[in-house]
């Protein structure tokens, strides 16, 4: 057996005078090997990660031991520290958008590494930027250099959160959630980009994740973490065919499940498209001249009746999101869009006011989406304060309704965002659009980033909702087993072109389109091999 890259033993970790967040904690990572952390949010994975490097703030008191290639990291001083960072041990991050500087074009935040770890500038580093983009499944990225974290989808930030990463060639990657904002088909890319990683490069991995039909086709040994401590460890196989712990078993069980409720015949129409089309113009030179234009979406028709779901699915960049954003009126579009028997796609901000009430969205980072500043009534009821409350309503007493009604605590009332796990902040993202009573909600992304076990506990919620209000919904994913769960149709993108449209029986059974049976074919790879057991 070679010598470990990394040795923990006996860590535990404090913030303030509070008690252990983690405690007792060991494992080890061999060259070429993947240990995955799996547990929900809040069990430590994370912060077990960050105190291999000391990422952990000041307030944090550490003990223990972490051993990198035998130099102890705990108590190391900054300049042992500041080698190993992101030159030995690189970090893949969870949220892009909060690990990329939204002033500096991709191309010199990738250079900046190069030069930083490696000394590499200019026409050579411009090379390797490149080699990395390609590897990472980033298209035509010789465009895309001067692009801004903006400008990109989050699948594609996710990309480039990566390829920096792999830029130094790390001995140890440790991957948070790297895969939580990727498509299927994607995510296999990368999975199989950092298994050949491994193999030419000896490069270790600690992958962390809630996603178990990764853990379970990417890792070797796995680790499941709980309230801070590690309740099960071994061998992935032995793990998913015989696991141990209550916990354990729970984890594995937990997988969105059910059919789509029944639609009346009788239904009416929500909102409808007809040949709507979004293309962002291309401008260059002096004169801003348009020279082309990026074609998001095309010709997209379809309709969406009370109580019904339409699934959007397709690769990171295929226009799912613009396609909402159009139908809710926040970017211009071309082509008819009839909501509620209004033609609003010709109306001005005036025109749609009265109609926004009924439109609402929740978007895919509940953290991003919820005002840090504000508290949790605050929050829930801004709508009712644009929109006006309606006379005789006490506003307090309808927040607290539309708490229960979505599983929170009505004594949580006046506490912050940052206050809540992953999942109630979901939670408070819906209760603000459903203190509203829309009658058409879009749901981009909901359950990406949370725990396989909340994950279940949201599209059960949403669809008691759907069921109570006869809502019409937008299910924008690329968890195709979510899809298949909540959507009545589905449509599927491919850089902005709707290329097959239809039931979700028909969709997930007979696929007409090889790119839609690719989809399915990576969504149920991850699907057998978290089930291989069962």
């Amino acid at each position: 057996m070679s010598t470990p890259i990394l040795e923990i033993s006996n860590l535990a970790i404090r913030f303030g005078n509070g008690p252990n967040a983690v405690e007792n904690i060991g494992f080890t990572i061999n060259p070429g090997e993947t240990v995955a952390l799996v547990g929900e949010s809040g069990s430590g994975k994370s912060i077990t990660a960050l105190s291999t490097i000391g990422l952990l703030p000041s307030t944090a008191t550490v003990t223990g031991s972490v051993k990198y290639r035998g130099t102890e990291m705990i108590g190391a001083d900054q300049a042992t520290l500041r080698r190993v960072r992101g030159n030995d041990i690189s970090f893949i991050f969870q949220e892009p958008m909060t690990s990329l500087n939204p002033l500096h074009t991709i191309e010199r935040q990738l250079g900046e590494s190069l030069a930083l770890h490696q000394g590499v500038r200019g026409k050579q580093a411009r090379g390797r930027i490149l080699e990395l983009l390609h590897k990472v499944g980033i298209r035509d990225p010789e465009t895309r250099l001067n692009d801004y974290p903006h400008t990109l989808s989050g699948g594609q930030r996710q990309r480039v959160i990566i390829a920096m990463a792999l830029a130094n060639k790390p001995d140890l990657l440790i991957a948070d959630e790297p895969t939580t904002a990727l498509d299927v088909t994607i995510q296999a890319q990368i999975l199989e980009l950092l298994a050949e990683l491994q193999k030419t490069e000896g490069m270790a991995l600690l992958f962390i994740t809630h996603d178990l039909g990764v853990v379970h086709k990417i890792s070797d040994r796995v680790c499941v973490m709980q309230g801070g401590h590690i309740v099960e460890a071994g061998p992935t196989k032995e793990i998913f065919d015989n696991p141990q712990n209550d916990y354990t078993k729970m984890l594995l069980s937990a997988e969105p499940t059910g059919k789509p409720i029944l639609v009346k015949k009788d239904a009416p129409v929500i909102v409808s498209a007809e040949n709507l089309r979004v293309w962002f113009p291309i401008k260059r030179g002096l004169m801003r001249k348009t020279v082309g234009h990026i074609k998001a979406v095309n010709d997209a028709t379809f309709s969406i009746h009370a109580s019904e779901t339409l699934g959007i699915v397709g690769e990171s960049g295929s226009g799912k999101t613009t396609l909402a954003l159009a139908v809710m009126r926040l970017i211009s579009s071309t082509g008819k869009i009839v909501f509620l028997g209004n033609n609003i796609d010709q109306l001005k901000s005036k025109g749609l006011q009265p109609l926004r009430r009924d439109m609402q969205m929740v978007f895919q980072d509940p953290y991003g989406s919820l005002s840090p500043r504000m508290t949790v009534e605050q929050i829930i009821a801004e709508g009712l304060s644009v929109h006006g409350l309606e006379p005789g309503q006490n506003q307090r007493k309808l927040v607290e309704d539309i708490m229960t009604e979505v599983g929170l605590e009505t004594s949580m009332i006046d506490r912050y965002p940052h206050e809540f796990s992953g999942g109630q902040r979901q939670r408070i993202a819906i209760a603000r659009a459903m203190i509203l009573k829309p009658k058409l909600v879009i749901l981009d992304e909901p359950t990406s980033a949370l725990d396989m076990t909340v994950q279940v506990q949201i599209v059960d919620l949403l669809r008691d909702l759907q069921q109570k209000y006869g809502l019409a919904f937008m299910f924008i994913s690329h968890d195709l087993k979510v899809v298949r769960t909540v959507s009545h149709k589905v449509i599927v993108m491919r850089q902005g072109d709707v290329i097959e449209i239809g039931s979700g029986e028909q969709i997930f059974n007979a696929p007409t389109t090889d790119y839609t049976r690719a989809l399915i074919a990576a969504a149920i790879d991850l699907e057998v091999r978290s089930g291989a057991s069962e």
